[in-house]
């Protein structure tokens, strides 16, 4: 673990106790849930990863937060098994990305992807795209993979890849890892 990566689980996890809405959280940088002390605790489990990217920061590439949250059993007091349940149970989850803007995407169940800026002179999100969706025609054809693990993949997705570079219409590749 990076110093970085602590701090920010750091942050993060002190911010969701302290806000008295969480009863159980899960950090991709902790080996253990978190349950939080019964006189904080809400009726939220939440999944995050604080600082996804973290292992590229040194390229310039953009790094972020992922989230997931979910609504403890009624009757108890939440355990990890409150966030082991299908997306379906999801109450709301998303991301926040720190590059050249700050961006906020996140949607909540049944409802539709809505996506917000920082806005650094006023210091809030200002709401700027309504209804996110995929285009109609799958948008433009782009595939991202680490091809140094070639080797170690299934056959159906070796084969999934050399249709993406070598088809008809080859995909554009991007890939920063």
């Amino acid at each position: 673990q990076k110093k970085l990566d602590v701090m920010s689980n750091d942050m993060m996890i002190n911010a969701l106790i302290n806000s008295g809405v969480c009863s159980v959280l899960v950090s991709e940088e902790n080996e253990e849930p978190i349950i939080v002390p019964k006189e904080k605790a809400g009726k939220f489990c939440v999944a995050f990863d604080p600082l996804d990217g973290s292992s590229n920061i040194d390229c310039n590439v953009s790094t972020g937060t992922i989230f997931s949250v979910y609504e403890k059993s009624p009757g108890t007091d939440g355990t990890v098994n409150d966030l082991l349940k299908s997306g379906a149970h999801c109450l709301c989850a998303g991301y926040c990305v720190y590059s050249s803007a700050v961006e906020l995407v996140f949607t909540f169940r049944g409802g539709s992807v809505e996506g917000f800026c920082l806005d650094p002179t006023i210091g809030e999100f200002v709401h700027t795209r309504y209804k996110m969706q995929f285009p109609q025609d799958g948008g433009k054809k782009i595939f991202s993979c680490n091809e140094g693990n070639y080797n170690y993949w299934d056959k159906p997705i070796q084969d999934a890849v050399q249709v993406f570079k070598s088809g008809e219409k080859p995909y554009s590749a991007r890939y920063v890892g």
